[in-house]
């Protein structure tokens, strides 16, 4: 088994964790949203320290690469390559949507057959990011932006499927998807310690992203608000 450090920023939350054989070494977590730029660097350094001092080397570095905010993964993939570039050793992108429906699967045991995962990131407005997966993590819908209404996967529930709802985009999902076959788990949060199962499998299957090139999976072009007038409302009073 590889010696991965783990780095997720794909939302408020900010998380790195070292894991190595299966197991979760070192880390570190903040949930209180708007730190990514602030504390990522030293948790960074916290799981280097610990690798450091039992003498371990790192063999991969994982981030996550979306879909999720424009500048948590701009933050989290930037300090992924400067790391993977700087010790010499591969990068691999973990897939966030994927990453919620594994720690799903791990956290929480589904009865029902026929279950379909279906994460789901908040974007905008009644807009999420979100995709459907298989128990065993095959996409039945790609991952894409999609804006909810109560048509919303109706072609999954007209077979026999039950669909499984997390992330924190399945608060506007409750307002309209209200099949008797659409269950929703709480408090699934995308965090680096959860990434360990689908980075080990990358790194077996070396599916590795390119240090130099990579760019997140935005989904969707990236819209700038624009900034309040500082003088607006001081004006011919």
């Amino acid at each position: 088994m590889a010696n991965i450090l783990n780095i997720e920023t794909s939302t408020d939350v900010c998380s790195v964790a070292l894991t190595s054989e299966g197991q979760v070494l070192e880390h570190n977590e903040n949930y209180e949203g708007q730190t990514h730029a602030t504390l990522l660097s030293q948790y960074v350094k916290n799981c280097l320290q610990y690798a450091q001092s039992r003498e371990m080397k790192l063999d991969a570095v994982a981030v996550s690469i979306g879909p999720g905010s424009y500048t948590g993964l701009r933050i989290g993939l930037s300090e992924a390559k400067g790391l993977a570039f700087g010790l010499d050793v591969p990068l691999i992108g973990v897939n966030t949507l994927q990453l919620l429906a594994v720690s799903t699967m791990f956290n929480h045991f589904i009865e029902e057959d026929d279950v379909l995962y279906v994460p789901m990131i908040d974007a905008r407005r009644m807009e999420v990011y979100t995709a459907a997966y298989n128990a065993a993590l095959e996409p039945v819908i790609e991952p894409q932006a999609m804006i909810l209404d109560e048509h919303s996967f109706e072609h999954l529930l007209d077979g026999r499927h039950t669909l499984i709802v997390m992330g924190n985009g399945s608060d506007k999902a409750r307002q309209v998807l209200t099949h008797e076959r659409v269950r929703f788990i709480d408090s699934i949060k995308p965090v680096a310690l959860e990434m360990m199962a689908l980075a080990e499998k990358a790194y077996r299957e070396k599916d590795f992203i390119d240090v130099a090139y990579s760019t997140p999976l935005y989904l969707k072009d990236f819209q700038a608000t624009k900034p309040r007038n500082p003088l607006q409302g001081l004006q011919a009073k």
